[in-house]
């Protein structure tokens, strides 16, 4: 006889062979889950959250290095920046990467209460 006689074999869909192969690539996406993707979205939730507490007089720095204070905070999506003396810029809000400094408001209102004093000093003495 030239056939030889078929065996029946397992399907191989619930084999236990099949879930170890399967297994490793279950491990590479965990791995690449808590290594890239969660840190990644903490870091997007961060930079929202940064870019809604944004206000008038934060110093910020833009995608294109671009050093500024924040004139005016004109809609959800638009910033009015100062980047030189007497240059205001509309700046994307989604293009701000980061904030340097955010004004202490009691802090300034400090310096211009001891500048008014130091001018009425001056004043008298004229």
């Amino acid at each position: 006889m030239l056939i030889s006689t078929a065996y029946a074999q397992g399907t191989g869909i619930f084999d236990q062979n099949a879930l170890i192969q399967f297994l490793p690539l279950v491990l590479i996406f965990v791995v690449f889950y808590f290594l890239l993707i969660r840190p990644q979205q903490t870091k997007q939730k961060e930079h929202r959250k940064m870019l809604d507490a944004l206000r008038r007089g934060d110093r910020i720095v833009t995608g294109g290095g671009i050093i500024g204070t924040v004139a005016r905070v004109d809609s959800a999506e638009e910033v009015t920046v100062d980047i030189a003396e007497g240059v205001r810029v509309r700046v994307l809000r989604s293009t701000i990467t980061s904030v340097l400094a955010k004004p202490d408001p009691t802090a300034a209102r400090e310096a211009a209460r001891q500048k008014a004093e130091a001018r009425a000093k001056v004043g008298t003495k004229e």
